[in-house]
């Protein structure tokens, strides 16, 4: 009888480990009712979405002194339209991703889209400087949120278990933006002028919203669930709509709870941020994008000074980062699933493909954050040599190896990262990737506005041995997290239960005290 009284005491969490080590298969619904098929599709239309903001950014770099020759103003000028459109795709996620997460993904992106399309459609037709600085914030505010809103989507339809495989296809999709976009900048510029570059991203935006609005439907796990339930009808596929209307269903399907849409709150990003372990997780991994990006952002510069290309020339040095970049986006995938499942195996813990697994007593740090430390090191070597090779003007063969080097490994740390970070905020996935993108973006921003002074100063090896030795000085980091994380992580899953079941303690008792009147006025007697 004592054993039975403490085996009820248990908590759920508890109780289901235990059905797990007797051998007793799960139950519960499944995390995602989509079919591999439909997955597919709205993995792969997630993938061009999340291209569309590196794409945006690598595609302007072969540009910059044309466009500073067009317009009569110094490079240090367009210089800063870098600058504002890192500031702008900071703070832009942080309402696009709280818009994701509270009203759904499909309005999110839409709202995101057209933002940008017209955008595009100003940058094409301005013929001053001050037009091009206001536009591209525009154009940054736009195409900003859509990574965020695409890392969320990966969190709606993939358990933690193969996350890691998606989110490399995701990855993989971004990554060829810089890979990609630099050459058709570089190619644009060359043989149409460099307003072609904002003509090719207002029809490639408007290619992918058709379909999008179309046939992709709602995956927000606060609308809709696991995908069981219906979303309203502004937010369902057109193709669903005409199917419903042509099929009607012959029962009434369950409707999904009625969600009042309010004004998007940026505060629930800057909250992340206050989190003990994700803002340690989102600071490292500000260092690891400050790293490559300060790279790419002065490669054609750099490159245009010690060897005199042009445009086309410029644009087809990129290529060998993006090709990394790709490579690791995919290889990297498989790494951290299959390290998920070696460190379940080793502490014997149940892997649930269909329902997903509670990582309340999984150490998902861990299994993240263990392959991060052999590659982050490979690639700080790789951007300290970077340095000093260019510091040395060599033949340009060795720049280019070590880019490959450095999109495979540099960028694969971060992008390892960034799973991480979706997985220590499942409740709100879109909130927490703005959060970081929040973060990187500011310290981008200075780091794009410094850097020149930097390289002028202190020379290029010195510049990025700096920025390279940053990732080593603060790797004690990842030490903390693995072994404080889990702590940290219970922490905030206890509060978020106490804090929703006080939300419905207050809800049912203001509908009883509504309801107290009415049942007062029922037993008055009348007069």
């Amino acid at each position: 009888m004592g054993e039975m009284s403490q085996l009820i005491s248990l908590p759920m969490v508890q109780l289901e480990m235990l059905d797990q080590s007797l051998g007793r298969e799960p139950s519960g619904p499944l995390y995602s009712i989509f079919s591999r098929k439909t997955k597919r599709w709205i993995v792969a239309m997630a993938t061009i979405a999340g291209f569309v903001s590196p794409m945006t950014a690598n595609i302007y770099f072969p540009v910059l002194n044309p466009i500073a020759a067009d317009l009569g103003v110094s490079v240090s000028l367009i210089n800063l339209t870098l600058t504002t459109y890192m500031i702008f795709q900071a703070i832009a996620p942080t309402v696009v991703g709280d818009l994701g997460d509270m009203a759904g993904r499909r309005l999110a992106f839409i709202v995101a889209f057209v933002i940008y399309m017209c955008a595009n459609l100003g940058l094409a037709l301005q013929k001053n400087y001050a037009a091009l600085l206001i536009l591209r914030m525009l154009q940054s505010a736009g195409s900003s949120g859509t990574l965020a809103l695409s890392f969320a989507v990966i969190a709606d339809v993939a358990v933690s278990a193969e996350r890691g495989k998606y989110m490399g296809i995701l990855s993989a999709g971004i990554n060829i933006g810089p890979a990609l976009s630099p050459v058709l900048g570089g190619v644009l510029a060359e043989y149409l002028g460099w307003r072609a570059i904002f003509w090719f991203c207002l029809i490639f935006s408007a290619a992918w919203l058709i379909p999008f609005v179309l046939a992709v439907p709602e995956t927000g796990r606060n609308v809709v669930g696991n995908g069981s339930l219906p979303a309203q009808r502004w937010n369902t596929p057109i193709i669903d709509l005409i199917h419903s209307h042509r099929h009607p269903p012959k029962q009434k399907p369950l409707g999904s709870p009625q969600r009042k849409l309010r004004f998007p709150n940026p505060f629930n990003t800057v909250r992340v941020v206050f989190e003990k372990d994700l803002a340690l997780l989102i600071f490292y991994g500000t260092l690891v994008y400050l790293l490559f990006i300060l790279i790419i952002a002065t490669l054609s510069t750099e490159l245009a000074r010690i060897y005199g290309y042009s445009d086309l020339q410029i644009g087809l040095c990129y290529l060998p980062y993006g090709l990394g970049c790709c490579a690791s986006a995919v290889v990297n995938g498989h790494i951290l699933d299959w390290n998920y499942r070696r460190l379940a195996r080793k502490i014997g813990f149940r892997i649930d493909y269909k329902r997903g697994d509670d990582l309340a007593k999984f150490p998902i740090e861990k299994a993240r954050i263990q392959p991060v430390f052999p590659v982050t090191l490979v690639g700080v070597f790789a951007a300290i040599s970077f340095g000093w090779v260019l510091q040395a003007e060599t033949s340009l063969s060795g720049p280019l190896v070590l880019l490959f080097i450095i999109g495979l490994c540099v960028t694969g740390s971060f992008s390892m990262l960034n799973t991480l970070v979706v997985d220590l905020y499942p409740d709100a996935p879109a909130t927490a990737v703005a959060a970081n993108n929040l973060v990187r973006c500011l310290f981008g921003a200075g780091g794009t506005a410094i850097i020149e002074s930097m390289l002028q100063k202190l020379g290029r090896g010195w510049t990025f041995t700096f920025w390279a030795g940053n990732l080593v000085v603060f790797s004690p980091i990842l030490w903390v997290l693995t072994g404080y994380g889990p702590r940290w992580r219970e922490e905030r899953r206890i509060r978020t239960v106490e804090a929703t079941r006080a939300k419905e303690e207050q809800r049912e008792r203001k509908t009883v005290e509504s309801s107290l009147p009415d049942a007062r006025s029922r037993h008055t007697p009348s007069h």
